[in-house]
C-alpha cells in the first residue's frame, strides 16, 4: 500500500516535470492574484461562489417576476438554477482537461477550445463586460442600500443627501481593500458576505411573508400596452440571467484550490459549488415568489425598498446588503486586477511592485464609482447586461467549450443538452438587453446627472 507521503511526492515530481515555465515567469505567476496562492480549502470555494452568485440580483427577483408573470416567471427561475448547476460543472471539469496543464482563467480555457487568438477575442471582451458591469452596479446597489439606511434610521428627521455622496462612501472601503494580493486573501471579506447575502435574503422573505397579501394585489403585468409588457419581458430576463453570474470567476476560484494527479482540484472545488447552489436556491426562491405574491406588480425594483416596517429589520438588511456587496465587489474585481496587471507586467514589461499595483487598483475602483454616479439606473442596467454578456458566459459559452473540447457524441445525451443550454442562452442574450436598453432611456429622460 503507497503512503499519502509517497504519492504527494510522486505528485510534486509529475507537477515539476510538466512545468515548462522560466524562473521569470513563474516569479510573475507567484505575484499575480489568480495564481499567487494555492492553498485554498473546500469550503473557500462554497463561500467565493455564493458571494459571487446571490448578490443585487436577488433583490430585483420579486420585480423580475412581476414582469414575467406566475408561469414564465417560475419556469425561467427553475430552468436557469439547472441549465448554469449543469455548465458550472462543466467549467469545473475542464479545468483540468489537459493533464499536467491548469486553465486558471476563463480566457485561456477559450485559448484552448477555440484558439489562441480566438479565444481572446471571443472570451476576455464577455468576461469584462460582465465584472466590470458587475462593480458599476454594485456601486449603485452598495450606494443606495446606505442610503436607504441612512433614511430609515433618521426617520426623515436628517437633511437629504444625494445618491452620489452615498456611492462616494461606498468606494471609500474598495480603495482599502482592493489592495489585497489575491483571492484567498479576501477570503475573510467574502465570508462575511457569504453569511450576509443568505440573512438578507431571509429578511426579505420572512418580512415580506409577514406583512401579509396587500390589499388590492394585482398579478398582470403593470405595462399598459403590449409592447410596453414585452419589452418588460425582456428586461426581466435579464434580471435573471444577471442573478446567475458566479461562472465569470469560478475557473479563478478553482486556481486558488491545490491539485495534483492523485487529488485533483475538482473534487473539493465540486463539493464547495454544490453546497453554493443549495444556499442560491436558499435565497433565490423564498425571496422571488413570497415578494411577488404579497406584493404582486407593485413590487419596487429593489424588494428591501417595498419592506418600510419593522424599520429596524429593514435598516439591518440594508446594511447586510452593503457587507455583502462590498465582498462581491472584490470578488469580480479580482480577475480584472489580474488581466490588467498580467498586461502590464508580461506585454508591456513593468516591474510587478506594491505602487503599480496601488495606482492600477486605485485607478480602476475610480472609475467604476464615476460610471456608477453617472448612471444610476438599477434595473435597467441589470436587464442590459444581464442579457448583453451574462447569458454568454453563464448560459452558453461553457456548452460550446465543452462541445469543442470533448467532442461528445452527435445526438447522444450530452451533445443534445448542450445544444439545448445553447439555444436558450441564445434566445436570452437577443431578447433581454433590448428591454434593459429601453429602460434605461425612459428613466434617462427624467434624471439629472450627480443628483
Amino acid at each position: 500500500m503507497v503512503s499519502d507521503n509517497t504519492m504527494d511526492t510522486q505528485d510534486q515530481q509529475y507537477n515539476d516535470k510538466v512545468d515548462n515555465r522560466t524562473d521569470k515567469e513563474k516569479a510573475i505567476d507567484a505575484w499575480l492574484p489568480i495564481t499567487s496562492n494555492r492553498n485554498a480549502k473546500w469550503w473557500y470555494s462554497a463561500f467565493h461562489n455564493v458571494t459571487a452568485m446571490v448578490g443585487a440580483g436577488v433583490l430585483s427577483l420579486p420585480f423580475a417576476l412581476s414582469e414575467l408573470g406566475w408561469g414564465p416567471g417560475v419556469a425561467v427561475l427553475v430552468i436557469s438554477w439547472v441549465v448554469t448547476l449543469y455548465t458550472l460543472w462543466q467549467m469545473v471539469e475542464m479545468h483540468e482537461c489537459v493533464p499536467g496543464k491548469r486553465f486558471d482563467r476563463y480566457h485561456e480555457l477559450g485559448q484552448h477550445a477555440f484558439g489562441e487568438k480566438l479565444g481572446l477575442y471571443i472570451v476576455v471582451p464577455q468576461q469584462l463586460i460582465v465584472e466590470v458591469g458587475v462593480n458599476i452596479v454594485y456601486m449603485v446597489t452598495g450606494g443606495k442600500s446606505l442610503q436607504k439606511f441612512h433614511s430609515i434610521v433618521c426617520n426623515d428627521n436628517c437633511k437629504d443627501i444625494k445618491l452620489t455622496f452615498f456611492i462616494m462612501i461606498f468606494a471609500s472601503v474598495h480603495f482599502v481593500l482592493s489592495h489585497l494580493p489575491n483571492f484567498n486573501s479576501i477570503a475573510g471579506v467574502s465570508l462575511a458576505a457569504a453569511v450576509m447575502s443568505l440573512s438578507y435574503s431571509t429578511i426579505a422573505w420572512s418580512a415580506a411573508l409577514k406583512k401579509g397579501v396587500q390589499e388590492d394585489v394585482q398579478y398582470g403585468y403593470k405595462a399598459k400596452s403590449a409592447i410596453g409588457t414585452m419589452f418588460n419581458f425582456f428586461s426581466a430576463l435579464g434580471d435573471v440571467a444577471f442573478a446567475y453570474a458566479g461562472h465569470n470567476v469560478v475557473l479563478e476560484i478553482q486556481a486558488t484550490i491545490p491539485s495534483t494527479p492523485g487529488n485533483p482540484s475538482k473534487g473539493p472545488m465540486w463539493k464547495g459549488v454544490i453546497l453554493a447552489y443549495i444556499v442560491v436556491a436558499l435565497c433565490y426562491f423564498p425571496v422571488a415568489l413570497i415578494g411577488y405574491w404579497m406584493y404582486g406588480n407593485a413590487v419596487e425594483d429593489n424588494i428591501l425598498i417595498s419592506l418600510n416596517n419593522p424599520k429596524w429589520l429593514i435598516a439591518m438588511a440594508n446594511l447586510f446588503v452593503v457587507v455583502h456587496v462590498i465582498g462581491s465587489y472584490q470578488i469580480y474585481a479580482m480577475p480584472v486586477f489580474d488581466m490588467i496587471e498580467t498586461m502590464l507586467v508580461k506585454r508591456l514589461n513593468f516591474t510587478p511592485s506594491f505602487m503599480l499595483r496601488f495606482i492600477t487598483r486605485n485607478l480602476y475602483v475610480a472609475l467604476t464609482m464615476f460610471i456608477a454616479i453617472c448612471f444610476p439606473f438599477f434595473s435597467g442596467l441589470l436587464g442590459f447586461f444581464g442579457g448583453f454578456a451574462f447569458a454568454p458566459t453563464t448560459y452558453f459559452l461553457p456548452c460550446i467549450m465543452w462541445l469543442s473540447i470533448k467532442k461528445p457524441k452527435k445526438w447522444g445525451l450530452s451533445w443534445i443538452t448542450n445544444w439545448i443550454c445553447i439555444i436558450f442562452g441564445v434566445a436570452l442574450m437577443i431578447v433581454s438587453p433590448i428591454g434593459g436598453l429601453r429602460t434605461i432611456i425612459v428613466k434617462a429622460k427624467t434624471y439629472e446627472f450627480f443628483s
